[in-house]
């Protein structure tokens, strides 16, 4: 009984948290930190054992090192909250998704990939295509709508292969859409710490977004062929292209007014774009179902979806706020120290340093460390590198390093997304992405040595 409320206590949790952003109480944020630290002893018994694990390890290492820093514990509430953000945004997405749904795009989304499909390699390029194009407008939004219609797409698929197809197409199509989106944290900070202007990098980073799909679609096309798409598919039945076409330019133009208007109240009120994303999902979302004259579908589907998505989130929690708590903890220790030293002693080499960055990404990333903070860490001797490297190769090296990790990051949140989606384990996806990764970033530091 406890449990089906749940959605109240983390629905309270979340409500502070968007009311402390405009607030900035210190007062706040030490409650929310408490309140966090509930958050995950109410979560960690019904999170799965795998997150059991991740999220205990996680607070065993970062007790040790916030112990060798000497601060006070009363410090500690305020650190676990770092990742709230990204928990409110979670608990945000299945009213898009309802929205999506009530509007039925998501049977034209389906209806788009079985056309004159008759076997997975037919329609691992178009389901790659099709989460770039979302993915440019709703970023997360895209990765978890296109992951649901492959699933019932694919649901007569074995297991495996299911799975195995969804985490190459979506992870793959979500990071070649980030990689040049002005809107991505990512590139906003490799751009702010190398200095470049983002007119001059897009041309290269849009080559190397078109590159790699295409390099990718090649690969899906060859390696899925041999699985017959024997599903209901649109081959047997006749298609209004017309139609699909009006809906899928209402869709795209749905979504360019939502990209619009969280850029335009991004910048009126100062907010960064995830928690921007996070307020403006439920009002947009039931305004857009009210001009469909979708409203009660809306609701019946968002309620229903969002309470169970909600009362279920005890993996996500336990992740991110033992991560949060590990990350933080970090900092005022000497492992930043470790990796700034070694790469500032190479000055000379560096398509050297290039390879380095780009392996110190993915190896980060797989032990719970964002992207950002990799760039962080980076930013110490990033000033040294500028003197002697083209501004552009290092800021090229720099996203194409980072975004790579969305597809192999094990703790990430598009990763732990579709771990949880899938119900499979995320050192599986990060395993079968790994050549992706390092292949893309691999074009980046082959795209930046050549700009040298």
């Amino acid at each position: 009984m406890f449990t089906e409320k749940l959605y109240l206590f983390y629905s309270f949790v979340f409500a502070i948290h968007i009311a402390n952003v405009f607030l900035n109480s210190e007062t706040i944020s030490y409650f929310l930190g408490i309140l966090a630290l509930i958050m995950i002893a109410v979560s960690y018994g019904k999170a799965s054992r795998l997150f059991k694990v991740l999220g205990g390890a996680f607070i065993v290492a970062g007790i040790l090192l916030y112990t060798s820093t000497g601060q006070p514990w009363q410090q500690v509430p305020p650190m676990l909250i770092s990742n709230m953000s990204l928990l409110t945004l979670l608990a945000m997405l299945p009213w898009m998704n309802s929205v999506v749904r009530s509007g039925r795009f998501d049977k034209d989304l389906k209806q788009v990939m079985e056309v004159n499909v008759n076997d997975l390699g037919q329609l691992y390029p178009r389901s790659s295509m099709i989460t770039l194009v979302m993915a440019a407008f709703l970023n997360l939004s895209a990765a978890s709508i296109a992951q649901d219609v492959l699933k019932e797409n694919l649901k007569s698929f074995n297991r495996n292969v299911r799975n195995s197809f969804i985490n190459a197409a979506t992870l793959r199509g979500y990071s070649f859409a980030l990689i040049w989106s002005p809107l991505e944290i990512l590139l906003a900070t490799s751009i702010f710490v190398t200095g470049v202007d983002y007119i001059t990098l897009l041309p290269w980073l849009l080559l190397i977004s078109a590159v790699t799909f295409i390099l990718d679609s090649i690969w899906g096309r060859l390696h899925y062929r041999k699985y017959t798409y024997d599903h209901i598919t649109s081959v047997a039945r006749p298609v209004n292209t017309k139609k699909l076409m009006k809906k899928l330019v209402h869709l795209i133009s749905a979504l360019a007014v939502f990209l619009a208007l969280v850029i335009f109240l991004g910048n009126l009120f100062n907010l960064e774009f995830i928690f921007t994303v996070t307020v403006l999902i439920f009002p947009f979302a039931l305004l857009w179902s009210l001009l469909m004259k979708r409203t009660r579908s809306f609701w019946a589907i968002g309620w229903n979806t969002w309470k169970a998505k909600t009362n279920t989130m005890q993996n996500f929690i336990v992740l991110f706020i033992s991560l949060a708590f590990f990350a933080n903890s970090i900092n005022g220790t000497s492992f930043l120290e470790v990796i700034q030293t070694p790469i500032a002693a190479m000055a000379d080499k560096p398509l050297l340093i290039m390879i380095i960055i780009q392996v110190l990404f993915i190896f980060l990333s797989m032990f719970g460390v964002h992207p950002v903070a990799t760039i962080g860490i980076l930013s110490g001797v990033i000033s040294t590198l500028i003197n002697f490297m083209n501004p552009i190769s290092l800021a090229i090296v720099l996203v194409t390093s980072s975004i790579s990790t969305l597809t192999v990051g094990t703790y990430g949140l598009v990763v732990t997304l579709t771990s949880v989606n899938m119900s499979q384990s995320p050192y599986k996806i990060t395993l079968q992405n790994m050549p992706f990764a390092l292949v893309f970033g691999g074009i980046g530091t082959l795209t930046a040595y050549l700009l040298l």
